[in-house]
């Protein structure tokens, strides 16, 4: 049975929603707000993700982008009133694979509901990340930097994955800030230098150069060190 999650934050329209999918045959779930909706898409396993754009904690682009950022798969069909092409533009680029804009039909929806499910799903990722000496298991929360072990807290474990999983990707602050924050306007502007630095004094070594790098005017990439 494919399993459906739906973040959607107007009661009504959730329940009916899950109400419909499971007449459909779908084991369909609910989440109220974009906090537990992310936390949901990332802890389970989905075949299909219906989000709405404007949910009041954590925008519908901003848990796509946390998503992606963190290698998570799952097909997302973005449900919203803003039905400007630029706005279907932005959404697809964040990541989103479908976009219908309300007020929409039944049938449609779960047209576009078959045709994602039916995709083939992408390859389970692998257990562990592995840059140069640098050694990430998303499922321990454990990183290692060759033999030696290397204690972070979450925020810090989530900075790391992100930017080590793109190797040589440049990182802007704003998206770093929605990706493991995602509610930008309520921490203090400069969160993220202070949780590069964190990460720096805990797994560069002295007179080798820093493994995250700050590209000036633009953000930080990770440069994998030498291999052990």
């Amino acid at each position: 049975m494919k399993r459906v999650l739906i973040v959607e934050d107007e009661a009504l329209m959730a329940r009916m929603l899950a109400r419909v999918l499971r007449e459909e045959g779908y084991a369909a779930e609910t989440a109220g707000d974009g906090q537990s909706g992310f936390a949901r898409a990332t802890d389970d396993s989905f075949d299909l993700l219906i989000l709405d754009w404007m949910l009041p904690d954590r925008s519908g682009i901003q848990i796509v982008r946390g998503l992606r950022a963190a290698g998570v798969g799952t097909p997302v069909l973005m449900l919203t009133a803003r039905g400007q092409v630029e706005d279907r533009v932005e959404g697809l680029d964040a990541g989103a694979d479908d976009y219908l804009s309300k007020p929409f039909a039944l049938p449609e929806l779960l047209a576009r509901v078959r045709a994602l499910t039916r995709r083939p799903q992408a390859e389970p990722a692998e257990t562990t990340v592995k840059a140069g000496d640098l050694v990430l298991d998303p499922v321990l929360h454990v990183v290692r930097r060759g033999d030696e072990e290397i204690h972070l807290t979450a925020k810090e474990f989530a900075l790391l994955h992100t930017l080590v999983r793109r190797p040589g990707r440049v990182f802007t602050r704003s998206v770093l800030l929605d990706t493991i924050w995602g509610t930008p306007g309520e921490v203090r502007t400069n969160a993220v230098e202070i949780y590069i630095s964190y990460l720096r004094k805990k797994l560069d070594r002295e007179g080798e150069r820093s493994l995250i790098r700050t590209v000036r005017g633009v953000g930080y990439t990770y440069r994998p060190g030498p291999t052990s």
